[in-house]
């Protein structure tokens, strides 16, 4: 009786979207992967079949036992992603995976899942008041701990958990995290472009304006003062940073966004290619398997990374916007379906699904279109990789069963 109830209170349209997504996905990789001696779209089909018994024990558990278990579920990720700086194995240049044999596992794919699950259960504690600054402390160390884990091996994956911080805006961290965070974003990538002098005198003659604007006291001026200290060390930080923290082809690839550099046969040829075969497309496309970029190789990484582009090769502009539609609706109904949970744990955890699918699929198309540096960012559901595709079953259907308690009206 109590199997029959979840069936019929799942949410069949995210599960339908879902499906649509792997399928289309599937067709894709296949289209995507002939010019490829690999047999990469049957690995995908089989990562797909092996998903259905992974759902089926998602939501045979009960929603509670993730709330219980959330801490430990936890700290066994953050165990999984230290252990990679012993055991870890090293593919492209990234020692993010565990090897066995021929299958490899990226564990911070399912760590998104461990953390949103840890996020959730502190804040569900109704005792966490985020004006606190020891309960905003904790709480930022909650999702600092596995960002430090990753940064060393996976800096692209380790900005996915970066956007959590609105979750927490949303249950009440102060409104200045976010705008720190965001102030910091472009005053190091203003720095890239910009004489740092240039730079820290707009913000001496900025807030001085404010000064003189708002007429603000002495304790003021004394915080504006301090403020005026730590952004000019921020920025003139940046250089350091860029040329002793990134890596070289971090540094490439933010120096050809930024136009530092044009290098169309090396570090930038993915996105120059990606943007040909986007743009070749036109309105309609050139039809199933009849994508010359795509059945030429032209596009490395076309299966995983790039895998929009043989979207927009081959189904154009419609397909696309097709294909975007699709994640958009997914995006809102599990924010619709988070904002009408019962609990305050589901809630927080629906909100930190909807998060990490919005940026993976905002990056990933910013990434293909040019605009955004390459970080290797997988489109959900979509892209080629059975971590990815696990790690993202996960985390949507551990929602779906918590939400699946209760009966929803569209």
């Amino acid at each position: 009786m109590k199997n029959q109830s979840v069936k019929k209170n799942l949410d069949w349209i995210c599960i339908i979207i879902y499906s649509v997504l792997v399928i289309l996905g599937l067709l894709n990789i296949y289209s995507s992967s002939l010019s490829s001696t690999d047999d990469t779209a049957m690995k995908q089909l089989l990562f797909i079949v092996l998903s259905i018994p992974l759902i089926f024990v998602l939501l045979a558990v009960d929603g509670k036992v993730y709330e219980k278990y959330a801490s430990v579920i936890y700290i066994i990720g953050l165990l999984a992603l230290a252990g990679l700086f012993v055991f870890g194995k090293t593919i492209k240049g990234q020692a993010n995976w565990y090897s066995f044999g021929s299958f490899g596992i990226q564990p911070s794919e399912f760590v998104k899942s461990a953390t949103s699950l840890a996020l959730a259960k502190y804040l569900s504690d109704v005792q966490v008041n985020l004006k606190d600054t020891n309960r905003q402390i904790q709480v930022l160390g909650i999702l600092g701990l596995p960002i430090l884990l990753i940064v060393p091996h996976d800096p692209g994956s380790a900005l996915i958990y970066c956007v959590l911080i609105l979750v927490l805006y949303r249950e009440g961290l102060p409104a200045w995290y976010v705008w720190t965070a965001f102030a910091a974003i472009i005053l190091f990538v203003t720095t890239l472009i910009i004489e740092p002098i240039y730079i820290i005198l707009s913000i001496l003659v900025i807030l001085i304006a404010v000064h003189f604007k708002s007429r603000i006291g002495n304790r003021n001026v004394i915080l504006s003062s301090i403020l005026f200290v730590l952004m000019s060390a921020f920025v003139l930080s940046v250089d350091y940073v860029f040329n002793n923290v990134f890596k070289q082809h971090h540094r490439d690839r933010f120096n050809i966004l930024l136009g530092k550099a044009v290098d169309l046969k090396g570090i930038g040829y993915n996105t120059n290619q990606s943007e040909i075969a986007i743009g070749s497309g036109g309105w309609f496309g050139k039809g199933f398997l009849e994508g010359t970029q795509t059945k030429g190789g032209f596009v490395p990484e076309q299966h995983t990374d790039y895998i929009f582009t043989t979207v927009g090769e081959e189904w154009g502009f419609v397909g696309s916007l097709v294909l975007i539609s699709l994640f958009v609706t997914l995006l809102l109904r599990i924010i619709y379906l988070a904002e009408r949970q019962k609990t305050k744990f589901s809630r927080v955890y629906g909100y930190c699904v909807a998060s990490i699918l919005f940026v993976h699929f905002f990056v990933n198309i910013a990434m293909v279109a040019g605009i955004f540096p390459t970080i290797g960012v997988p489109l959900p559901f979509f892209s080629y990789g059975g971590s990815g595709l696990w790690g993202f079953t996960i985390l949507l259907f551990i929602f779906l069963k918590m939400d699946a308690n209760k009966v929803n009206e569209w």
